[in-house]
């Protein structure tokens, strides 16, 4: 039987990262961060990915990584959505590093090793060129072609593409590395501003290939769904943590505002499905950890349950804050827009319910 409960390293590394989140990007800071033109948090991610070395977490020790597991770096993604960190975490550390480390596995070779080695070390961001709404099993590639070794297309919505020093771009044939300075790359309009988009544009650039086929690409939308589903737990149990304090100290009437009885039942229901959720997202973790033949079972598990508890939960933290928690200067709506955004990325609550009654052989209405 899986063992879902937190080693005492792994409970030793949530403190490290908390800590240094807490030390290089508080949420007034956040906050200031969505107003400016950078696309990340150049201190946060310095500390994150290479001081504490999370980037590497998942990374063989061969190739300059810390040889740990996909468990270790929920953790690390779980206080990433406790803080809403603006880094390319997902993007980079998660989702092209998973891709790198599928083609290895795949091919026998080490076609990206360098650029693997690179971004464990977290000297190098790379991003996997997808629109962020990309599901597992959606078709890749389709709007970028290959010919003589370039690439030339177009896809939008790409998640830190604005930040990204290398984009690995799913094409006919095969996943391809391309300098990101080669693309043009236009800012999109997000709604999490901690996670800006981009159109990129290739007009017939360079390109290498570092895997076959789409198994690699295919392999790190998994485990990005899986890494997601933790960030959005920590997401939630952020909300319900700012939440009951504030009801705590709030008062109206003469009495501290969550004595309420319609408010306790609120804040406990929530508390029930945050539980359920950490089930869930540990499970997701474990599988992918190890890679387990239930993992895309508990993959879509973790997207369709976790998905919607983070969204409630931020609703509930503005609602209850009252009118306070509807201003700019509160941080509720960097949660709000966090847990909404990623709700649709990587596929939606419904597309992973879909997903998840074709695998276990669900009847159709």
């Amino acid at each position: 039987m899986t063992n879902l409960l937190y080693s005492e390293i792994e409970d030793e590394l949530r403190d490290g990262v908390r800590r240094a989140l807490d030390d290089t990007c508080p949420w007034t800071d956040v906050l200031a961060g969505t107003e400016k033109d950078e696309p990340y948090d150049a201190a946060a991610w310095r500390a994150v990915a290479g001081r504490l070395g999370c980037a590497g977490l998942p990374v063989p020790e061969e190739r300059g990584g810390a040889g740990a597991s996909w468990r270790e770096t929920a953790v690390v993604m779980e206080e990433l959505g406790r803080a809403v960190a603006p880094v390319p975490f997902l993007s980079s550390a998660v989702l092209a590093t998973a891709a790198l480390l599928a083609a290895e596995r795949s091919a026998g070779d080490a076609a990206g090793g360098d650029l693997l080695a690179e971004l464990a070390e977290g000297e190098k961001i790379a991003v996997l060129a997808v629109p962020f709404s990309t599901a597992p099993g959606d078709q890749l590639g389709t709007t970028v072609g290959v010919e003589g070794g370039t690439l030339t297309g177009r896809v939008t919505s790409v998640a830190d593409g604005m930040a990204a020093d290398v984009l690995l771009v799913p094409a006919p044939g095969g996943l391809y590395a391309v300098d990101a300075a080669d693309a043009r790359r236009t800012p999109v309009t997000s709604l999490d501003m901690t996670r800006r988009l981009c159109d990129v544009a290739l007009p017939s650039v360079p390109a290498r290939r570092v895997a076959e086929g789409e198994a690699a690409a295919r392999a790190a939308l998994v485990t990005g769904a899986a890494m997601l589903a933790s960030e959005q737990l920590g997401l939630a149990e952020r909300c319900l943590e700012i939440t009951v304090e504030h009801l705590k100290t709030r008062y109206q009437f003469g009495r501290p505002v969550g004595s309420y009885q319609g408010l306790k039942h609120r804040l406990a229901d929530l508390w029930t499905s945050i539980a359920q959720a950490r089930a869930v997202a540990r499970y997701a973790a474990a599988c992918v950890a190890v890679g387990d033949p239930d993992t895309d079972v508990a993959v879509a598990l973790a997207q369709a349950h976790c998905s919607a508890v983070a969204v409630k939960a931020a609703e509930e933290c503005v609602q209850m804050h009252g009118g306070i928690g509807f201003t700019w200067e509160h941080p509720a709506h960097l949660y709000l827009k966090r847990a909404k955004s990623a709700a649709i990325a990587l596929g939606t609550p419904d597309r992973h319910r879909a997903s998840l009654a074709r695998l276990v052989d669900l009847p159709s209405a």
